[in-house]
């Protein structure tokens, strides 16, 4: 499920230049002096994961997005960058809400607001005061994302001023910026399957180079749950059958999900609601 890393030099009036592939990995990235930012709102039960309610309930639906959440400030936190960046929407405020302070405290990030507008708008806006170094924005709707994978996008961004990690809907879960702020962000129909396309011909058509990173799948809808806890299912399987052969035994007190999985704390949700297997 995952996409070549590529880096693009759009075609020049005088002469097209091919795009060439590039190995870009963990052990390239100097996180450092990388700013992370998480995207996301307050899990707000009623106004959070809505197409899931009808499904999980509001409630649920709600504790779901908020173990997206800490699923996402997690891998920041193991990556150490120069800084986590919580950039929120909250109906008071990111700065007001209590929980948001709460997880931003947790994780040793900062907190601040989306403010209004429309997605590429806002994403801009959050982007801003980190673009200079190297920014990396990315969503939490991919909770099951690799640690290495998100490594390997910021990697890319030493190669290219711009990055994009393809979601499977036909949009992109990731952008890192470096130095200016590419026009990609405006007078773009979000929530659309060629969100992506629409966005490299933007860049192609601004002479822009930009890296592409690995695809993966968001997890917005009904399907996207079954499928995110059947490829947890599988991998916790397959991990606990390797470490049986080896230990025989988990050491007492240790958690089932959290050396396993990367994503935990979600992985946790879904089998209290019934719809993991293998961690019983």
């Amino acid at each position: 499920m995952r996409s070549r890393d590529t880096v693009s030099t759009p075609a020049k009036p005088q002469r097209a230049r091919r795009s060439r592939a590039i190995a870009g990995s963990s052990r390239d990235v100097a996180l450092p002096n990388v700013t992370l930012i998480v995207f996301c709102r307050e899990p707000l039960a009623g106004h959070t994961k809505t197409r899931l309610i009808a499904r999980l309930g509001a409630a649920n639906a709600a504790e779901l997005a908020g173990a997206f959440i800490f699923d996402a400030l997690a891998k920041c936190r193991g990556l150490a960058p120069e800084r986590i960046v919580i950039a929120a929407s909250a109906p008071h405020g990111a700065e007001n809400s209590d929980y948001l302070r709460r997880v931003a405290r947790r994780f040793g990030a900062e907190l601040i607001d989306q403010g209004s507008g429309s997605l590429g708008a806002r994403m801009a806006r959050s982007l801003e005061p980190y673009r200079a170094g190297r920014a990396v924005l990315f969503g939490t709707d991919t909770p099951s994302l690799p640690p290495r994978l998100l490594a390997r996008s910021v990697a890319l961004l030493r190669r290219a001023p711009v990055v994009l990690a393809p979601s499977l809907d036909g949009g992109y879960y990731l952008v890192g910026v470096r130095g200016p702020m590419p026009e990609i962000f405006r007078a773009i129909a979000w929530g659309r399957s060629n969100v992506l396309s629409e966005t490299v011909a933007r860049l192609h058509r601004d002479g822009t180079r930009y890296a592409l990173g690995p695809a993966w799948y968001d997890v917005d809808r009904w399907s996207d749950v079954v499928l995110l806890a059947a490829h947890l299912d599988q991998h916790l399987a397959r991990m606990k059958l390797l470490s049986s052969s080896t230990s025989g035994h988990r050491p007492a007190g240790e958690k089932p999900f959290a050396p396993l999985l990367p994503c935990p704390a979600t992985a946790r949700v879904l089998e209290r609601l019934g719809l993991m297997r293998a961690g019983r």
